[in-house]
């Protein structure tokens, strides 16, 4: 997926409006380097408008030579004959106006075809997106929604999906689908730079015929030793077998955790009615913009949205500066499904949650949106409007 360098996140935001989903962004050319470092697939940089003309140069220089598949397209506000010789003779494919939207998608388009021209047809390979599900907090649903969410991706058996348990000391996802595995991750340690196709599909367990799982160690002391560098060669291997990755990541900001958040294509951020649960929601969001982490791909989910608590749905936006993208209602129904271990959007396919659960999916795939979220011809009493609020990124 195309990078995009710039350190205003407006300017971010415009120009993802222009890319493909799953686009990321770094702020500094100082950061890309090492972020391609982990992206090696990788076929194009974006140099955002506020990136210093000669850091540009300097870029599309060092990759002219470091990395000559990957192309670089400059987004000035506006540029010369002068400007445009030298980026061009610096090594830069193209060089777009910021304000002409249809160029800087067809300039990724050709860097894209380029690319595989190029690499010949390992570059056309299989490229999953990778979905993080996150709170800072735990015990507000997190694994819940990340089992039904990836339920929800397998479109019925159409896609391919995977659903890992990177809470690495206390994952619930295989017991909460009631698999009892006898591989997790553990059994790939030491493995670090063997990771493959063929070691991971030995250690992923099957739920149902339509969703693959990869379970977290089933003691806490192994965390330790899984290294950051097993989770994202393990998540980019996943890449080439899946359509999307869903990852259960713990509730803290470990090494591994920011890993998984910083190799994620999206993140939903999930949060509740109460106050110290926002206050780590709050937290956290400002510890990821700080790292520049998931810069423009961060989705909150407000859960259990209809608790009486004295804190609504507004509020919460006031507090965490960021719009709900999908809100799920209390529910009995949800608690009985997950104790059952039968996920609501398996057991009750047109309760309202799942429902909510099914556009939350079709907002990543970019499938039509229901209106109520629910399946054709049904009815689920949803307020599809405000839980549809997702820019989805063509």
């Amino acid at each position: 997926m195309p990078v995009i360098v710039d350190p205003d996140s407006g300017s971010v935001r415009r120009l993802l409006g222009a890319l493909p989903p799953g686009c990321q962004s770094v702020d500094s050319p100082d950061r890309l380097l090492p972020w391609l470092a982990q992206h090696s697939d990788e076929y194009v940089v974006v140099l955002g408008p506020n990136v210093r003309f000669d850091d540009a140069v300097t870029v599309c220089e060092g990759l002219r030579v470091s990395r000559p598949m990957t192309g670089v397209i400059l987004v000035r506000e506006s540029f010369d004959t002068q400007t445009l010789a030298r980026a061009m003779q610096a090594g830069a494919r193209e060089v777009v106006a910021l304000n002409d939207l249809d160029s800087i998608a067809g300039a990724v388009t050709r860097a894209h075809q380029f690319s595989v021209a190029l690499r010949g047809p390992a570059a056309a390979e299989h490229h999953g997106q990778v979905i993080a599900v996150f709170s800072p907090k735990g015990g507000v649903g997190k694994t819940t929604i990340a089992v039904n969410l990836a339920l929800a991706l397998t479109d019925k058996g159409n896609r391919q999906v995977c659903l890992v348990d990177f809470d690495l000391a206390f994952g619930d996802v295989a017991i909460t689908l009631q698999l009892f595995p006898t591989h997790t991750i553990e059994h790939a340690i030491g493995s670090e730079n063997n990771v493959d196709a063929a070691l991971l599909d030995s250690l992923l367990a099957r739920y149902q015929d339509s969703l693959k799982v990869l379970p977290a160690p089933s003691h806490p002391d192994v965390r330790e030793r899984i290294t950051p560098t097993l989770i994202s060669q393990t998540l980019n291997t996943l890449r080439s077998m899946f359509d999307y990755i869903v990852v259960d990541s713990a509730p803290a900001f470990d090494e591994q955790t920011l890993t998984v958040l910083e190799d994620a294509d999206e993140t939903v951020i999930i949060a509740t009615l109460d106050v110290p649960t926002l206050k780590n929601v709050k937290v956290a969001l400002d510890t990821l913009e700080m790292l520049a982490i998931g810069r423009g791909h961060r989705h909150l989910l407000l859960n259990r949205a209809d608790d009486a608590v004295g804190i609504d749905a507004q509020k919460v936006e006031s507090i965490l500066g960021m719009d709900i993208s999908t809100q799920i209602t209390t529910s009995i129904d949800i608690a009985a499904s997950t104790n059952s271990g039968v996920p609501i959007l398996t057991s009750t396919p047109h309760h309202p949650s799942s429902a909510a659960i099914r556009n939350l999916a079709a907002m990543f795939t970019g499938d039509p949106v229901s209106p109520s979220g629910a399946e054709p011809g049904r009815h689920a009493d949803v307020d599809g409007e405000r839980r549809s609020r997702f820019r989805i990124r063509r």
